[in-house]
C-alpha cells in the first residue's frame, strides 16, 4: 500500500467514526470530555426517621423513592438509626446505596441545597 493510500483510509475511517458518533470509551459522548469512573465508597445511611435523603461529601442527594413504614421510622428490614453499606457515585447527580441485605436505593443531587430538606429528632 503506498502512503497516499495509507492517508486515505485512515482519513476516512477518522470521518467514519466521527458520522457514526463514535467516541473514546472514556469519553461522554454528550460533552466531549473524559468521563469520570463511577466510585464507590463504605457508606452509612441515616434511616431513623425513614430513607428520604442522603448526604455525601458537602451534596444533599434525595432518595428517587423514600422509603418509611408510613410512621416516620425506616421501613422493616433497616438498621435504626444507620444501615452500613456502600454508596456508588455513578456521577455528580446521581449516587446508588447498596448493603449485604439486598437493599438498593437511588438518589438524585439536589442542586444548590445548603441543608436538608427536613430535620429529624
Amino acid at each position: 500500500m503506498t502512503r497516499r493510500a495509507g492517508k486515505t483510509i485512515l482519513a476516512l475511517a477518522l470521518a467514519l467514526g466521527v458520522l457514526t458518533g463514535c467516541a473514546p470509551a472514556d469519553e461522554d459522548p454528550n460533552t466531549g470530555r473524559a468521563a469520570s469512573p463511577a466510585r464507590t465508597i463504605p457508606f452509612d445511611l441515616y434511616t431513623h426517621c425513614g430513607i428520604e435523603e442522603a448526604r455525601i461529601g458537602s451534596t444533599y442527594f434525595e432518595a428517587e423513592t423514600p422509603l418509611s413504614d408510613g410512621s416516620g421510622n425506616p421501613p422493616e428490614g433497616w438498621g435504626n438509626p444507620t444501615q452500613h453499606g456502600t454508596m456508588t457515585l455513578k456521577s455528580e447527580t446521581e449516587a446508588v446505596f447498596t448493603d449485604d441485605a439486598g437493599h438498593e436505593v437511588r438518589f438524585r443531587a439536589r442542586p444548590g441545597a445548603k441543608a436538608p430538606k427536613h430535620m429529624c429528632a
